[in-house]
């Protein structure tokens, strides 16, 4: 059953065979987990979202139609779809978020500057709004194309395209804001 497509196996779950959804989560689960993680930058809220996906790969599984997508990107949609809607509910803050205990271990300048431009990154990204911090990080951090990603987010490719266009700018003038000193 290794060798079996995520299409055979969708095919399998709506039969309701519960080891090709076993197969299928270690196939994709990882990945859910961390396209949910971008968009909440909450790692139990993204453990639960991913879980919540298959749930509905199981309960669904008898709707997906391979003419019209691949599993992965119907699978993205359920992803994406779920942690957008996790996203607008309010919520409690991580505990990482609330207490920043200082790394006191020694280390080079360049390991330092990398990691504050990647706090820097994703300070912007989490300031955008949901819709256009999805699709940077499902086309420049999944590495998703704009078709797979527009179908991820069931846009239009255009739509897609001026998610990231637009995307890029806030991103572009909110750490420019940020390195000159001012508030974003």
């Amino acid at each position: 059953m290794h060798a079996d497509t995520d299409e055979s196996l969708l095919r399998r779950i709506s039969a309701g065979d519960q080891r090709a959804l076993r197969l299928l989560m270690d196939r994709h689960m990882a990945r859910a987990i961390r396209l949910a993680e971008r968009v909440l930058r909450d790692p139990a809220a993204a453990d639960d979202v991913a879980q919540e996906a298959f749930v509905r790969v199981w309960k669904h599984a008898s709707r997906f139609d391979e003419d019209k997508a691949q599993f992965t990107t119907w699978l993205y949609r359920i992803v994406m779809n779920l942690a957008l809607d996790r996203a607008r509910r309010p919520g409690h803050a991580p505990l990482d978020d609330a207490l920043e205990v200082a790394d006191t271990a020694p280390d080079g300048e360049e390991a330092l500057a990398h990691r504050q431009r990647v706090a820097l990154l994703g300070s912007g990204l989490a300031a955008l709004p949901e819709r256009q911090r999805a699709a940077l990080t499902l086309f420049h951090l999944e590495g998703l194309s704009g078709r797979e990603g527009a179908a991820a987010m069931n846009v239009s490719e255009k739509s897609f395209e001026s998610l990231l266009g637009r995307g890029r700018a806030a991103l572009r003038a909110w750490i420019s804001a940020s390195t000159k000193g001012r508030t974003p």
